[in-house]
């Protein structure tokens, strides 16, 4: 079976999640990408640009049986652009995040287009694929209560007929590079916080909690690794400048590096205000740290997939936070944790992906596998 998988933002967790499809799967998949930038014009004009370059990747390779389509677009003008350059192919959208709940940055001012394409891009799609339990909770709620503030044929009986034929497929990780011994350590306990450095993050929060255990006197150091952009909030500098020696690793990180600090770590990190996977956390688990969460977003599903224990894993407030932190900094490595992250291994989740495809194709009466 060939597929052809639409990335209109080919960078970061995106790429990571298309490139590793392409690689695990037992079909033939085509990339067809638009480089990692400017994410609200992707959202605006990639389907059109896009469409022309599927058109060139079907010359080059033939039609594809199923087209899988990430959400950072607008999936729905994008079937239409393509209805001539693939006809009756069908089109599964996969949601790695939600417009819906985007936290704004202070630079940012509320834009409903961006909310009606997630909605018409699921509307539209033949499959929608969400990234776990807890995206797909979301969507239904918070589509209910945008479409049902608009006056009249306001589509609101459909989003039970999009979710009750929606699946949940989790974001397929590379963890070959964890799967190895641990190094011995004997620094400090080292606290690994690996998310992007954007105000969705939690950077007010992260700075609380640094501060809470610089206070609370325990010996420890910390690495930052995540992509940092162009206008980063200003709590990261001053949470860089709190930590001073502490901070071993600020920044983007070769893999090598970054499955250097993951294999030494002690804790793994979030304080995300918007989260519907965890990528990052997934492999900090899999090099064998523990966990310490946050109790909202998609964590608590994270967590009781791995069968961790919530009382060791979730905060509720900042203390609580490095309550745990502290307590965790010197145990023991869970193996039984750590060997659980391989249900989110590429190696088990892309035949769940294939399986899936698989059966759209039949139903769009395209299957030439």
């Amino acid at each position: 079976m060939h597929i052809s998988l639409i990335e209109p933002y080919y960078g970061g967790s995106h790429r990571a999640w298309a490139d590793g499809y392409a690689a695990s799967s037992t079909h033939r998949v085509s990339l067809v990408t638009h480089p990692a930038r400017f994410w609200k014009w992707r959202m605006h004009g990639a389907f059109l640009t896009l469409a022309d370059q599927l058109a060139i990747d079907v010359e080059r390779n033939g039609l594809p049986d199923v087209i899988l389509a990430s959400s950072m677009m607008d999936v729905a003008a994008f079937a239409g652009a393509v209805r001539r350059i693939v006809p009756g192919v069908p089109i599964a959208v996969y949601f790695h995040e939600s417009q819906f709940t985007y936290p704004l940055s202070p630079a940012d001012r509320v834009d409903f287009t961006y909310q009606m394409k997630n909605w018409s891009s699921a509307a539209v799609a033949d499959l929608v694929i969400f990234n776990s339990r807890y995206h797909r909770d979301v969507f239904h709620d918070e589509a209910l209560g945008f479409l049902n503030a608009f006056p009249e044929d306001k589509h609101v009986h459909k989003v039970e007929d999009v979710i009750d034929a929606s699946i949940v497929l989790p974001v397929g990780v590379e963890l070959s590079a964890f799967a190895v011994d641990r190094p011995v350590v004997e620094d400090p306990p080292l606290i690994v916080w690996n998310q992007r450095w954007e105000h969705d993050k939690g950077p007010a929060e992260l700075m609380e909690i640094v501060q809470g255990l610089i206070g609370s006197n325990v010996d420890f150091m910390m690495a930052m690794c995540g992509e940092v952009f162009v206008s980063v909030p200003p709590q990261f500098a001053e949470i860089t400048d709190l930590l001073g020696d502490r901070l071993i690793h600020e920044g983007w990180a070769t893999q090598v590096r970054y499955a250097e600090l993951l294999l030494g770590a002690s804790v793994v990190l979030s304080t995300a205000e918007q989260e519907f996977f965890g990528i990052g956390v997934v492999e900090a688990i899999a090099a064998g740290a523990h966990p310490v969460l946050p109790d909202r977003l998609v964590y608590p599903e994270r967590i009781e997939a791995l069968g961790a224990d919530p009382a060791t894993t979730l905060y509720a407030t900042v203390d609580n936070a490095v309550d745990l932190i502290v307590q965790a900094l010197d145990a023991p490595v869970d193996d039984s944790l750590r060997a659980a992250t391989a249900m989110y291994d590429w190696s088990t989740v892309a035949p769940r992906y294939d399986s899936a495809l698989e059966r759209l194709s039949v139903n769009g009466e395209r299957s030439r596998a």
